[in-house]
């Protein structure tokens, strides 16, 4: 059953990440929270149950099974440089795997990449497009072996570099993106796409949650800072019924309506929770701005993905 729980956990992950890749329609989405709940019901697991992670994501995993085959097949055999013939064949196939990747059809552009790769698997640069439509794929892993297939062929391979930070930089591995693209930036100093994408990563390697920030980097202070949300909550803290109310809870002595020896009533709580209720509504009428805002640092998890370069 633990064997179970582990394969669930893998699969539950790997649906979270097509989720925050965010390329999907809304009804696939949904579909897609539905069997993430369903698979975490009838296994009894969830993502914070960390123990339950392998060393290697699903698609990591699948990969490797799919390379050991194609290693395999290839065993015990010379290698082959490929002839003229596979080499224009293997040309066209990129070819045709750019105009996927430019008509947004990212599997396609992975099948066509992956042929090429098939005539000529000493090409650099077809491990390097694969790796660009895998990221778009949201199989940044996929991307990051890639990468590394491409970097072990050409070292000197700028844009293997560059986009192996950028995959790194999706999987929240900034100080690793931040090696490659330094090494990607000592190739092509020139890289505009590089500097930028460097700073991004050197920003979020040296982020730390702020003292007075709460989950999820929630900006605290910048909240108790804003003029119109600190005049709203004055005026909430100073109507006679809420300083009734807290004064009876924090006293213990006297419930909020003055009672000796008694706790907060129900009614006196749900008083307090309407007069919150009231103050939100007060928050949207006059400042709908803020609260938009407040929304928004609620729901960032992961920073956007830089803009993509031109495959070649």
């Amino acid at each position: 059953m633990a064997d179970q729980k582990r394969l669930a956990y893998s699969i539950i992950q790997f649906l979270h990440t097509q989720l925050q890749n965010g390329s999907m329609s809304p009804d696939a989405q949904e579909s897609l929270e539905v069997a993430i709940q369903c698979l975490e019901t009838a296994f009894g697991v969830s993502m914070e149950d960390q123990s339950l992670a392998v060393s290697q994501t699903l698609p990591e995993i699948f990969e490797a099974v799919a390379g050991k085959e194609l290693e395999h097949s290839r065993t015990n055999s010379e290698p082959v440089t490929p002839s003229e013939d596979d080499v224009a064949e293997a040309e066209r196939l990129k070819t045709e795997g750019n105009d996927q990747m430019k008509a947004e059809n990212f599997e396609a552009a992975v099948s066509f990449y992956g042929k090429a790769i098939e005539l000529n698997p000493a090409n650099a640069v077809y491990f390097c497009n694969r790796a660009a439509a895998y990221s778009k794929l949201g199989n940044y892993a996929g991307a990051v072996r890639d990468c590394e297939r491409a970097i072990g062929i050409d070292p000197n391979y700028s844009k293997a570099y560059g986009r192996m930070g950028l995959a790194l930089s999706s999987l929240n591995k900034h100080t690793e993106a931040v090696v490659y693209y330094k090494k990607a930036l000592e190739l092509d100093p020139d890289n505009e796409t590089y500097k930028s994408n460097l700073k991004i990563a050197e920003q979020k390697m040296k982020e730390t949650p702020s003292p007075t920030g709460g989950p999820g980097g929630f900006d605290l202070a910048g909240l108790l800072n804003n003029p119109g949300f600190m005049s709203m909550a004055s005026n909430l803290m100073n109507n006679p019924q809420v300083q009734q109310l807290m004064s009876g809870m924090i006293s213990g002595g006297h419930n909020a309506m003055g009672a000796a020896g008694s706790s907060p009533s129900t009614n006196d709580l749900a008083s307090l929770i309407q007069a919150g209720q009231q103050f939100a509504q007060q928050m949207q009428q006059q400042n709908p701005e803020l609260i938009e805002q407040l929304r928004s640092q609620i729901r960032s998890r992961t920073p956007s993905a830089s803009t993509e370069e031109q495959q070649e």
